[in-house]
């Protein structure tokens, strides 16, 4: 039988990284990080910031409110002070249907 390595996922991911998921510069993921209390990044020994799974999916939203819905900063900040888990849910629903209209899209071509 032959031996199968486990699969090994990521526990950190450096700013480089978690710039390059969004498209944006990390100044921004720096800037972000600054203006918004849910991110709180790792540093290691060399103050190298190490983002989780979690700072990932908060930096989603953030993503999403300022990219996709054009929110300023401060909207976004009270948006998610006031009613986070609103906006969670809201963002899951577009996430969803964003991947049913590409799963559509597939269909149509394939037809």
């Amino acid at each position: 039988m032959p031996y199968k390595k486990p699969k090994i996922e990521k526990v950190f991911f450096s700013i480089s990284e978690v710039a390059e998921m969004f498209d944006v510069n990390t100044s921004n993921i720096r800037f972000w990080e600054n203006e918004f209390d849910i991110l709180k990044p790792h540093k290691n020994a060399k103050g190298n910031r190490m983002f989780t799974k979690e700072d990932i999916e908060n930096l989603k939203l953030i993503y999403h409110l300022l990219k996709d819905r054009g929110m300023t900063i401060k909207g976004a900040q009270k948006k998610l002070k006031d009613n986070k888990e609103d906006t969670i849910q809201n963002f899951e629903v577009v996430n969803r249907l964003q991947e049913i209209r590409q799963m559509l899209i597939d269909i149509k071509e394939e037809l």
